[in-house]
């Protein structure tokens, strides 16, 4: 038996939208990471990036359980001697509400090359307007 590795050519790239009003941050971020790595196909091959697009709308209205709106820290660090710097779920939900679905997916997909690649096919927006209406997303409910 030989094992089957999908051409560049035979690998086709969906888009897909992803409503977030309501939905809980892990599992919305643990589906989402699921289609960027492509392991919603049958030709996943772990080493190719097979994954599809995904267009998140309503990032503002995400939801997170257990209290965690005040608890949950998010870290930054400067590279500098001091400059570590932090900002509750709050705090960031306010300022840049799409960081924090990109941070969460970020966080379930492969830390190398190639999930850097399948990060940059995430599109997040805190409302719900999208310029990506020309590639016509099939709606998805997560």
């Amino acid at each position: 038996m030989k094992t089957y590795i999908p051409k560049a050519k035979e690998i086709k790239k969906k888009w897909y939208l992803v409503d977030a009003e309501g939905k809980i941050l892990g599992r919305l971020a643990s589906k989402i990471a699921q289609i960027l790595t492509g392991k919603t196909k049958p030709i996943y091959t772990p080493f190719l990036d097979v994954g599809d697009f995904v267009i998140v709308i309503n990032a503002k209205k995400v939801k997170v359980t257990g209290g965690k709106e005040k608890k949950k820290i998010y870290y930054h660090y400067s590279g500098y001697p001091g400059g570590m710097k932090e900002k509750t779920y709050e705090e960031l939900l306010k300022e840049k509400p799409e960081k924090i679905i990109q941070e969460a997916v970020r966080g379930m997909i492969p830390k190398n090359k190639l999930g850097r690649k399948m990060l940059k096919k995430l599109k997040v927006y805190p409302g719900k307007e999208h310029p990506h209406e020309a590639q016509q997303p099939e709606i998805i409910e997560l």
